[in-house]
């Protein structure tokens, strides 16, 4: 079972993937330096850094869904 505490929603936009909230400093409608392709990638079991732009916090892509990234890190309590 996919622990929900180190899931975090995204949305797609065109070409552009956004978080509604940064899990870290709270911004608004962040958008994410991923590519719609490598989301792809990252579900078949490649890892991804993320960097978020917002605040520079980072944390591991492990998978994947067509709502939710699956981190290796905690962003719920």
């Amino acid at each position: 079972m996919i622990p929900f505490s180190q899931t975090w929603p995204y949305e797609t936009i065109g070409k552009d993937i956004y978080v509604m909230n940064c899990p870290y400093c709270d911004a608004s409608n962040v958008l994410l330096p991923l590519q719609v392709s490598e989301l792809a990638v990252i579900h078949e079991g490649k890892k991804r850094l993320l960097v978020f732009p917002c605040c520079h916090h980072s944390l591991t892509i492990i998978d994947v869904d067509s709502d939710y990234l699956l981190t290796d890190k905690k962003l719920r309590r």
